[in-house]
């Protein structure tokens, strides 16, 4: 990177980490802090508040450093589209009627039922989020100019469009299958978005990795949590940077991975293969307070 992009990196991280704290305390001296308060695996009381403030930080600050005007667009629209319909299945999905229904199985057997769950609201938002943070890349001059970024006639780019939204909104379910232990999204999101930095997109992943690291401390100390909506608008951010920077191909093959993790998480518990293996086990412990 050049010195004037680095610079342009930092500052993004910057705001987006000054904006998510700035945001955490605004939410949690306000009126709406008692809604968001949660016990946690261990017992603890956590606030949720911790998602809108990524969801906030990370979207505005991502749109102050993306490299064109619907790059910018489609970070609003994926962080906090993602951020707000996340935000919406963490205090309606916590109503006892809703607790019964979960993952993606049982929001339809709901559906069948006649029953529309905040779960299935979720997931078409995420979804809806993901396509129209989709197209408006498409419309990037930037992205379309770079290798393999252009598809002649209008059955190419509805494909590029597709595989952009799938691999947005996929990215945001995975990083929400993570959330299940203190810090442990937030650690997988600044993973992920390290090696994007580089390159005319790298502000569009310097804003989430600067708002997870700043709201990390919190979460390790099991003071806050991400919840749906910040675990959703940090992977969906993470999306946006993946397919800002990727071709058809790229992209056919990122949303491949994502979709095999998702489908194992069907099967196999996360949580179990982390601490069943040295180095995940360490690096998932990594800070957090002792039990």
């Amino acid at each position: 990177m050049s010195g004037r992009a680095s610079t342009g990196r930092l500052l993004a991280a910057g705001v987006a980490a000054l904006t998510a704290r700035a945001v955490l305390r605004a939410v949690t001296s306000s009126p709406v802090a008692a809604p968001l308060e949660r016990t946690n695996f261990r017992g603890r009381t956590v606030t949720l508040a911790a998602g809108p403030a990524l969801a906030a930080g990370a979207a505005t600050a991502g749109a102050l450093a993306a490299p064109s005007a619907p790059a910018a667009a489609a970070a609003l629209v994926a962080g906090l589209g993602s951020g707000a319909v996340g935000l919406y299945d963490d205090v309606v999905g916590a109503r006892p009627e809703q607790k019964a229904d979960k993952g993606f199985a049982g929001h339809l057997r709901a559906l069948r039922d006649g029953r529309v769950t905040s779960g299935l609201v979720k997931i078409a938002g995420v979804g809806a989020a993901g396509l129209a943070a989709a197209a408006l890349l498409a419309a990037d001059p930037t992205v379309r100019a770079r290798p393999g970024g252009r598809r002649a006639g209008w059955v190419g780019r509805g494909a590029d469009v597709l595989l952009g939204a799938g691999v947005i909104a996929g990215t945001a379910n995975l990083v929400n299958l993570l959330d299940l232990r203190p810090g442990r999204a937030l650690k997988a999101g600044v993973l992920l978005g390290a090696p994007l930095l580089p390159g005319p997109a790298g502000g569009l992943a310097a804003a989430p990795v600067g708002a997870a690291a700043a709201l990390l401390p919190a979460d390790l100390d099991e003071r806050v949590m991400l919840g749906d909506s910040g675990a959703n608008a940090l992977g969906a951010l993470l999306g946006v940077a993946l397919a800002a920077r990727t071709g058809p191909v790229g992209r056919a093959g990122i949303l491949a991975v994502v979709g095999a993790l998702t489908a194992a998480s069907e099967k196999v518990s996360f949580t179990q293969v982390i601490q069943n293996t040295r180095g995940l086990r360490e690096l998932d412990d990594l800070g957090r307070r002792p039990a």
